[in-house]
């Protein structure tokens, strides 16, 4: 199977899964403090890939490989994903999904103005993102009177701020791409974004909130864990490494679908 089939297909892969995501992490910040549930997802799911590559023998970074890699792992994992799992706390998982769907936008705009990316903002690539938006705003036409909500404006700023952190790492891995492997340079990244979003609860979240966890939390905490980090984060990585950004970041438009 040629490489860029299988980049089309490990974005599928994240368009179908992640937008499961959204009602996983609903249930699991429900009654578990979010910033340590999202830390102790990324984190245990970069440990058990670290330990796999190690017994295969396909473990190789240096410290300088490891710290290129914190970089997207931060702004990805624990600014982007991270903020979103808090955000769900205050709004409703479909409209932190809306509002993820700006994610191309923000990619193309990047490259634009920073002139990252050598391709000129041409017709083709304004019309496909209205295209995009305008079919997302249709399918969720009912659900746009929240973004108007003055109850929920903080998290909805935060879930702005958290894609835009998200669309920065997606561009950095791109564009200044590491010599490591895929599934070492995912390792890393779910490894760096877990632990700092462990030392942020430590701040930000209140942990008498434990002696109350569900088994539902739990449950979803594993199906974070496995198939929303390990498996599906595993493809993103993949994709954004094989493909356009632009292209790879498309499945904003689709998880809210989903």
């Amino acid at each position: 199977m040629q490489t860029r089939t299988k980049a089309y297909l490990a974005l599928a892969v994240v368009c179908v899964v992640w937008g499961t995501t959204y009602i996983a992490l609903l249930i699991g910040v429900k009654t578990f403090p979010p910033f340590l549930f999202s830390g102790i997802r990324q984190t245990v799911a970069g440990v058990v890939l670290l330990i796999a590559l190690f017994l295969f023998g396909k473990l190789k970074f240096t410290w300088s490989q490891f710290l290129h890699q914190s970089v997207p792992g931060i702004l990805m994992i624990s600014l982007g994903n991270g903020i979103i799992g808090w955000s769900e706390r205050q709004i409703p998982s479909g409209l932190a999904a809306l509002i993820v769907s700006i994610l191309p936008v923000y990619i193309v705009l990047i490259n634009f103005v920073f002139k990252i990316d050598r391709k000129k903002l041409n017709t083709d690539i304004i019309a496909g993102l209205a295209v995009g938006c305008i079919g997302i705003v249709l399918i969720f036409r009912d659900n746009l009177k929240d973004l108007v909500n003055p109850e929920y404006l903080f998290s909805m700023t935060a879930c702005f701020v958290a894609c835009l952190a998200w669309s920065f790492g997606s561009i950095y891995a791109k564009h200044k791409p590491s010599t490591g492997s895929v599934l070492t340079n995912a390792a890393i990244q779910m490894f760096s974004g877990g632990i700092c979003l462990l030392v942020m609860s430590l701040f930000l979240d209140d942990h008498a909130e434990l002696a109350t966890v569900t088994k539902e939390s739990i449950w979803a905490l594993v199906y974070l864990i496995v198939f929303g980090s390990l498996i599906t984060y595993t493809c993103f990585v993949y994709a954004l490494d094989k493909l356009p950004v632009g292209v790879a970041s498309l499945y904003a438009y689709v998880n809210p679908v989903i």
